[in-house]
């Protein structure tokens, strides 16, 4: 597999924060460097489930993953597993949640926190982080320019096709503080501030980017259900692809096999969607 592609999944962005706040990434689209056009997470659209869709291509109902008290080792194929029987190299820099759904379940903090599995059917790089204690006044969520650098130095290190990063920083502060406000106008600056040297580095380093959320929130910090808030967010894409018309909404079943069309991958038969890249 020659192809590599990295998906960076901002948690908890609705579509009017990215366009609104994020300069770096609306500068690239002025510039024809990147396209935007809407995602549409699925129902529920909470976190644990729109993981799990995005990366099997299957609605929560299908895949069994009903909201974030539900994690467990899911059986449908995935982008990870897919990568791997064409013969590519996988990583991610991500939330425990991530490792309990493609590698093993339950995640244990000593065995799962780190590891190189040169011989893993799904993930060969993890580093992972648990979150635990997070609550209202302490969010416990890493710095995400190290996740960054950590997701670059995987890269780097094992020549990965695939990678994921996925950071929970905005989602926990929409909880907090909800969107419409200075704290959270600030948060998604240093998010936009941070990532844009990255994009920069990944792009020179040969990968395509999908910078993305799993779901929006709405004005009081809440997501799971079907308003535009909670459902919709942004979807940028950083390559040589041709795609939909700037109105086209995507849908979050897309992102499994379009991911996988990208990397010449084998796309799972359970994976109905079209890929919105070509």
């Amino acid at each position: 597999m020659d192809n590599k592609l990295l998906l960076i999944i901002l948690d908890g962005v609705p579509w009017r924060n990215f366009r609104r706040l994020f300069g770096n990434l609306e500068g690239w689209v002025d510039s024809g460097e990147a396209r935007v056009w809407k995602h549409r997470a699925v129902l529920p659209s909470i976190s644990a489930s729109c993981y799990a869709s995005i990366h099997t291509g299957v609605v929560p109902a299908e895949h069994g993953c009903t909201g974030n008290g539900n994690v467990f080792r899911l059986g449908h194929k995935d982008v990870f597993s897919q990568v791997r029987d064409g013969g590519g190299v996988t990583g991610a820099v991500a939330h425990s949640f991530w490792s309990s759904f493609f590698n093993r379940h339950p995640y244990d903090p000593v065995r799962d926190v780190e590891y190189d599995e040169p011989e893993s059917a799904t993930i060969n790089h993890g580093r992972f982080h648990s979150m635990t204690g997070y609550g209202l006044v302490n969010q416990m969520t890493p710095s995400d320019v190290d996740l960054f650098g950590t997701l670059t130095n995987l890269c780097l290190r094992f020549g990965l096709n695939y990678g994921m990063l996925h950071t929970c920083t905005l989602d926990c502060m929409g909880h907090r503080f909800f969107h419409d406000c200075q704290e959270m106008d600030h948060a998604c600056f240093v998010m936009d501030e941070m990532l844009a040297p990255f994009i920069i580095k990944w792009r020179e380093m040969g990968y395509e980017i999908i910078v993305t959320a799993d779901h929006g929130q709405d004005e009081r910090g809440h997501h799971g259900g079907r308003s535009p808030l909670q459902q919709e967010t942004a979807l940028y894409y950083f390559g040589d692809a041709t795609g939909p018309a700037e109105d086209v909404v995507i849908d979050q079943l897309q992102l499994a096999p379009t991911i996988l069309s990208r990397l010449g991958a084998p796309i799972a038969d359970t994976m109905k969607a079209k890929s919105f890249l070509s």
